[in-house]
């Protein structure tokens, strides 16, 4: 509680008396009566308070209203203070009758009033705005509670006001005095409301209600609140002295210490100390952090500046002054400016893209500000580091990139102990102080090739570092005490899944980046990768023009990715071409067309992985997945007489051995269903192959394409033209679901094929699949082997095939002929 500015207490206009209430309550209100608006405050009935009026309307109605008899006009606050020129409804509806006891012209053309309150009422309607405001209005009554009420209320309002003026500092003592005198309870309710630090809409309110008691109740609501912030900060103040006093006597005490040394001409390094301690004393930082850094600080005050621990320490207290304790920079949510930053920094990902504005916007909705933890997971070259640039971009944080690949010794992620020489923190705290915030994006590149050796494993250091659950109190070796981790934004980039510990893989959520498609990377070299490298290699635009045609037979001829690094070399390399040309040749521009490719880059090394026409029994083409994108995979195999063994070459894993096996086993097995005598398998030895041997090959992809091989060689009937497939198999003779869909089928679209066998678990993964990249396939799902082998193979045998048939009949004469000669035997004796 505050006597407020506007509270006016004098001698000249005393204090409210019986009589005064008694003649209040008799007031007669004019029905028609000027209002004069308040902006910042409110006057109730008995209460004398001073007014300086300015505006025209207000000084017109002041002037009328103080040259007639009763000198009365209506109070009435404004809603909203700031409001020059208020209109009607921009009043309350509730205001106070006042009477002008006393005018005062000011020298600036300004009056002030001294007016008293001196009844409440309700408006009505207005019936004037110029050149003042005229309600018509009617008067409120009071409504008076019981003498035992108003005494006990009295006394409780009269006991919390004294308490306050006690306590508060600004409060003069004498207004004890005044409370003392106060007999009515109006005046009392009144007084102490007009003299509460209140907004205006809560003394509004005070003033509408009509109960006594029911104000005075509410008022000392607000005195309770009131008397307990002063009485914290009272606490505040007396602990605050006291924490002085002790400042006092240390500075004392190391003045004393500093004189020590001055006679005895050992100065330390004083200066250093004291530095450190100032810089220390303005730093925001835990509680904990600040009795280890009092700690070593005294440590090295006591330390000479000769000894081996001295740079040690020193070391140290500098690496917890620099940390940024505690400090944050505020993330900007802008939802639309960061989907304007990933579009312009990347072409395509929209998936991608979409799962990236799901996080930012669960992390705008989280009260406790916990970073999700994600994994960029794809081939190289897709952008997965730049797509955590664009994401530090966007929230306006602080960007750190840390390289794991290679990492074999833990101390890179927990730090050194302070016991070696040499010792620094690890490379997450280092990020860190190189941030100076306490909340950047921190990107964690190739997480998938982090080995472990007898200096111990990173990963399992990583655990703690991810887990959202532990790394607010991460523990560095070097530091000694927690740091909080839990605002970082962690985002990981790997190329493959597998190396990566199960339990370190658990903690992230993986996003996965698929490659990207011819169409894409025109798009992406149109507007990305030819400005950057012009702008790199010192070219205008309109030096070097690369046409359509020839950026295509540099991307379809020169590169064999999912990202766009190589094709990125490529142009950079056509770049240097063009700037020999210009300075050595003095040619003005250069435009590239298709046919002056090859004189650019020479001639194309890339593997050649277009479809060819197949023209014998036994081959299937199958679709791959591999860390640059995606392939197509000729598969063959022969037939050779003997006597059923499986021979595969190629330098196939465990996976494809097996489902070459199954695939054999099924068709030994069900060969009366596709016409294939059982004892063929008996009389032809099978060699499948895989070309490039030189290339290790693994994983279920390749099921279905190899049973399709195999069956067309057993059958001697051809596989459709260009029909490519993939899917995993099993011994019941279904087909199962495989990964890398998108790729494949972006390689078999770019190698020419036009029919691609999928199990019917893939249609989700095909759906993700940009239309235009399907228009001139055609899928189709299958679920069961014999489904494949139905649109697999083709209907008729081949006139000029081997006649499998051969041996077995052969065979069958040599039983034949071997029965007879037994049977004549049997009957000859």
């Amino acid at each position: 509680m505050r006597l407020a500015e506007t509270t006016f207490i004098d001698s000249d206009f005393p204090m409210m008396s019986e009589a005064e209430e008694k003649s209040m309550q008799n007031e007669t209100v004019p029905e028609l009566l000027g209002i004069l608006p308040l902006k910042n405050t409110i006057l109730y009935p008995g209460v004398v308070i001073p007014i300086t009026v300015g505006r025209d309307k207000s000084i017109a109605l002041v002037k009328e209203a103080y040259a007639s008899p009763d000198r009365l006009v209506g109070v009435i606050a404004q809603r909203n203070m700031h409001i020059e020129d208020p209109e009607p409804a921009d009043l309350f509806r509730f205001g106070t009758l006042a009477r002008i006891i006393k005018l005062i012209r000011m020298p600036d053309g300004s009056i002030t009033i001294v007016i008293q309150g001196r009844a409440r009422f309700e408006v009505g309607e207005y019936v004037q705005e110029e050149p003042y405001f005229k309600a018509r209005v009617q008067k409120l009554q009071e409504e008076y509670p019981s003498k035992k009420e108003a005494q006990a209320l009295m006394r409780n309002m009269k006991r919390q006001a004294q308490q306050i003026i006690e306590i508060s500092p600004n409060i003069p003592t004498e207004a004890q005095l005044v409370l003392q005198n106060i007999s009515s309870l109006t005046f009392l309710v009144y007084f102490i409301a007009s003299n509460l630090s209140l907004e205006i809409q809560e003394k509004q309110t005070i003033l509408e209600m009509n109960s006594l008691l029911d104000k005075g109740k509410q008022i000392l609501g607000y005195m309770g609140k009131e008397l307990a912030i002063l009485e914290l900060s009272e606490e505040i103040h007396s602990k605050v002295k006291t924490d002085l006093d002790k400042q006092q006597r240390e500075y004392f005490l190391r003045q004393q210490i500093k004189a020590i040394h001055d006679e005895l001409g050992d100065n330390g390094d004083e200066g250093d100390v004291e530095a450190l301690r100032k810089r220390g004393a303005e730093k925001v930082w835990p509680k904990r952090v600040q009795e280890v850094f009092e700690k070593e600080l005294s440590k090295l005050s006591r330390l000479n500046p000769m000894q081996p621990d001295h740079s040690v320490v020193v070391n140290y207290l500098d690496w917890l002054l620099e940390l940024p304790w505690q400090k944050y920079s505020e993330d900007v949510f802008d939802f639309k400016r960061t989907q304007e930053i990933l579009d312009n920094d990347h072409y395509g990902l929209e998936k991608v893209k979409e799962r990236i504005m799901e996080f930012l916007a669960v992390l705008k909705l989280k009260a406790d500000k916990k970073a999700p933890i994600l994994c960029f997971y794809g081939p190289p070259g897709v952008g997965k580091t730049s797509l955590g640039k664009s994401i530090a971009t966007s929230l306006g944080r602080e960007f750190v990139r840390v390289s794991l690949g290679g990492m074999r010794d833990e101390a890179e992620i927990r730090g050194h102990r302070r016991t070696y020489i040499g010792a620094m923190p690890g490379r997450i705290i280092q990020g860190l102080k190189k941030a100076k915030t306490g909340n950047p994006v921190f990107m964690l590149d190739e997480i998938d090739k982090v080995g472990n050796d007898h200096r111990g494993d990173p990963s399992s250091a990583l655990l703690e570092v991810l887990d959202p659950e532990q790394n607010d109190t991460f523990q560095d070796h070097f530091l000694e005490v927690d740091y909080d981790l839990s605002q970082v934004m962690f985002i990981a980039t790997a190329n493959s899944l597998g190396s990566i510990h199960p339990a370190l893989r658990d903690r992230m959520e993986i996003i996965e980046i698929n490659g990207y498609s011819l169409e894409e990377k025109l798009e992406i070299a149109k507007q990305h990768l030819i400005p950057r490298a012009r702008k790199e290699h010192g070219l205008k635009a309109t030096q070097l023009k690369i046409a359509e045609p020839a950026l295509r037979r540099i991307i379809e001829g020169y590169t064999r990715e999912s990202g766009v690094r190589n094709l990125a070399q490529k142009i950079a390399r056509v770049c240097r071409a063009t700037a020999k040309r210009i300075v050595v040749d003095e040619m003005k521009s250069v435009s590239l067309k298709a046919n002056d490719v090859e004189e650019f880059l020479g001639v194309s090394h890339a593997e050649n992985d277009s479809y060819q026409k197949i023209s014998t029994p036994g081959v299937a083409i199958g679709l791959a997945w591999t860390p640059t994108g995606g392939d197509i995979l000729f598969i063959e195999t022969s037939l050779s007489r003997g006597n059923g063994q499986l021979t595969t070459t190629g330098q196939l894993g465990d996976v494809m051995k097996e489902s070459a096996t199954l695939a054999h086993k099924y068709l030994k097995s069900n060969c009366h269903r596709f016409g294939i005598a059982y004892e063929v398998f008996n009389h032809w030895d099978l060699h499948l192959h895989f070309p490039a041997g030189g290339i290790p090959k693994d994983g279920p992809s390749a099921g279905i394409a190899i049973l399709s091989a195999m069956a067309s060689a057993y059958s001697q009937r051809k596989v459709m033209q260009k029909l490519a497939m993939t899917g995993e198999i099993t011994l019941r003779g279904k087909v199962l679901p495989v990964g890398g869909i998108k790729e494949k089928v972006l390689a078999a679209r770019r190698a020419g094929i036009k029919t691609i066998l999928l199990c019917k678990d893939n249609k989700k993964d095909v759906l993700e699949i940009k239309g235009d990249y399907l228009n001139e396939l055609t899928i189709i799902y299958v679920e069961r082997m014999e489904e494949v082998l139905e649109h697999a193979l083709e209907k008729t045998r081949i006139p000029a095939g081997l006649d499998l048939m051969e041996p077995v009949l052969e065979a069958r004469k040599r039983k034949q002929h071997r029965d007879d000669a037994d049977l004549g035997l049997m009957v000859r004796h």
